[in-house]
């Protein structure tokens, strides 16, 4: 067992050296504070869209760290845990539905993004983005495609936002109950879709995004009381 676990740690030192180089490149062209940042939340039918900054220290070294999406939920609140904790400085920014069905998904991600940056007690000289950049924020970015596989900040980042917003989407559940949140944390399952024709669309759901668009237009809103 032992060996076991030493083979496991020296591959994961491996693989997390290859996903710091961006960091690393950073670090020696004089930057200091490096923040990650990545959302999640972008294609769900209801609830907000998430995005979080996070600044890690050098040398950075969590096992188990990767894509939120190749981790478990068990897994993920755990390392959650230990980033906050670790990091120099971390932030989540929300955008919620109202203001998604106004400004559209992409815009809205950005804004989220945006104000996690603002929330952060450090400010950062570079922004590592998965696959986006930020228009108002005058911080010298670099857009990362399938950062959250390639950048170690952007990865933790991924794992912050992911693991806050399912928190968030668990209170969503209690609020308004029969369309399983908590499960599907707002995305197009069968459960979602079968509650959302049974009970109409809630107040969290975002009515740019079809079927609700539609729902919608044909009055079939739900009768929970309003939350915004």
């Amino acid at each position: 067992m032992k060996k076991n676990r030493e083979q496991y740690l020296a591959e994961e030192k491996v693989r997390l050296t290859a996903m710091s180089l961006y960091e690393s490149q950073a670090f020696s062209e004089g930057c200091r504070f490096i923040a990650g940042l990545d959302e999640a939340g972008r294609g769900p039918l209801a609830g907000p869209v998430a995005a979080a900054a996070v600044i890690l220290p050098p040398g950075f070294f969590l096992p188990g760290v990767n894509d939120s999406k190749k981790i478990t939920g068990p897994v993920r609140a755990e390392l959650s845990v230990a980033i906050k904790q670790q990091a120099l400085a971390w932030a989540v920014g929300f955008v919620f539905p109202p203001y998604i069905d106004e400004i559209n998904i992409l815009n809205a991600t950005r804004r989220a993004m945006s104000a996690a940056v603002r929330e952060l007690q450090v400010k950062p000289d570079l922004l590592l983005i998965d696959a986006l950049k930020i228009n108002d924020i005058a911080i010298r970015q670099q857009s990362i495609i399938k950062g959250d596989s390639l950048s170690i900040s952007i990865a933790c980042a991924s794992i912050l936002a992911k693991v806050e917003r399912d928190a968030a989407m668990q209170v969503y559940d209690r609020l308004y109950p029969g369309y399983g949140f908590a499960r599907h944390k707002g995305y197009a399952t069968r459960e979602h879709l079968e509650a959302l024709t049974r009970l109409g669309p809630s107040p969290i759901h975002r009515r740019s995004f079809e079927p609700v668009k539609s729902m919608v237009g044909e009055n079939k809103i739900g009768l929970q009381p309003g939350l915004f």
